[in-house]
């Protein structure tokens, strides 16, 4: 484990020291995350009880971010599992390295004796040839926060097998026995809900979900992010958008596309935002045509005061 000026947060175990809510509300503003009162409520609790934390709701509103925010706050590796359809467990908790056991077998064959051969085929499931994915990493690197990203998108299989990894934090490589984590991974796992997490994980894990921030939270995000900015134009920038998320849009923004667009137009050195320069950096905060066809014929109203 890294320790750096955020060390205070971890004790001498390596496992996490923040007493509070609050505190944790503290930390993960330096890192410019400005979690809620009932996020940084259920983050301490899953920090204090060694839960999970399945976080839910739209696109964009800072689900993902979390788990980079508590692993840059604590000092800590992030590790990151992104699930995808047809994902299994060999993809998440480890797999062999079959090319170097070939070259090492073949290496022995060319140098040794038939019973050396013998012996080295034996130990071809060896450490040296272990490759770890993620879970695997967070079980043996721990302390560290494991986020796995998007469980929706993965099938009832791959749930089934990370509740059982969840339950007990360790897991049984035939060839090498059983390994079990010394201090249980921080686990934060994400869902735009696509489909339904089942309840036997949603039980294993503390829930919240999360909610575009109202205007004067987000207001403050964008200062916060990104202080350069105006105070003058980050309001204008997160009024637009939180009037955008009123139109039915295939994909309204989240928070990662206000700070986009306010980032964008600084770059172009705005300071306000007109409709003229509105409309030419819609590629900043929208992605459909549609969506970005919708909102011009009504940037009028979108940018008036």
């Amino acid at each position: 484990m890294r320790v750096g000026n955020r060390g205070k947060w971890v004790n001498a175990e390596g496992v996490s020291a923040v007493g509070s809510a609050a505190e944790l509300a503290e930390c993960l503003r330096a890192t410019g995350y400005l979690a809620g009162e009932g996020l940084a409520t259920v983050g301490y609790l899953a920090l204090a009880l060694h839960r999970p934390l399945l976080l839910e709701g739209e696109p964009g509103t800072g689900k993902t971010s979390l788990a980079g925010a508590i692993a840059e706050a604590l000092d800590l590796d992030l590790i990151r599992l992104q699930c995808y359809e047809g994902i299994d467990a060999s993809q998440a908790l480890y797999d062999w390295d079959f090319p170097r056991q070939i070259l090492h077998l073949r290496t022995v064959e060319a140098t040794s004796s038939d019973a050396a051969v013998e012996e080295v085929e034996k130990s071809l499931f060896d450490e040296r040839f272990l490759l770890s994915r993620p879970v695997l990493r967070a079980l043996r690197e721990s302390p560290a926060v494991l986020l796995v990203d998007e469980i929706d998108r993965a099938d009832d299989e791959f749930e089934a097998f990370l509740l059982e990894v969840l339950s007990t934090y360790e897991v049984t490589i035939p060839e090498l026995g059983t390994i079990t984590a010394e201090v249980p991974p921080i686990v934060v796992l994400t869902s735009n809900r696509t489909r339904e997490v089942h309840d036997a994980l949603k039980r294993r894990c503390l829930y919240h979900w999360i909610d575009h921030p109202g205007l004067a939270r987000e207001i403050e995000i964008v200062r916060t992010r990104l202080p350069a900015v105006s105070a003058r134009l980050a309001e204008q920038v997160t009024r637009s958008v939180q009037r955008m998320r009123e139109l039915d849009l295939l994909k309204p923004p989240g928070v990662a596309e206000t700070l986009d667009w306010a980032r964008a137009l600084d770059a172009l050195g705005a300071d306000v935002l007109d409709v003229e320069t509105a409309a030419a950096t819609l590629g900043a905060v929208l992605k459909y045509r549609e969506d970005t066809d919708r909102v011009r014929e009504s940037l009028d109203r979108l940018l008036a005061s």
